[in-house]
């Protein structure tokens, strides 16, 4: 079961916290995907969404992963019972 956790441990959070930020990035990412789309078709509507979308997206994960330090770690006993 340690292939469900080790990724979980290794960013600090449990899998419900996983889900919310997996699912939240997702969300995101159809979502530029979409403006994009539209763009393509009409280049004047959202010009600047699609990018500013996904460099927001960027931004988050790197600020996330800098905040991983080695005193800062979710306990491993409740990210391997998904708590």
């Amino acid at each position: 079961m340690q292939f469900f956790t080790q990724h979980l441990v290794s960013v600090n959070e449990n899998y419900s916290q996983h889900f919310k930020h997996a699912l939240r990035f997702s969300v995101t990412l159809l979502l530029a995907s979409l403006v994009c789309l539209i763009h393509a078709i009409l280049p004047f509507l959202f010009e600047k969404t699609g990018s500013k979308l996904i460099k927001k997206l960027h931004n988050d994960m790197v600020k996330n992963r800098h905040n991983l330090t080695p005193g800062n770690k979710v306990n491993r006993s409740l990210a391997s019972t998904g708590q």
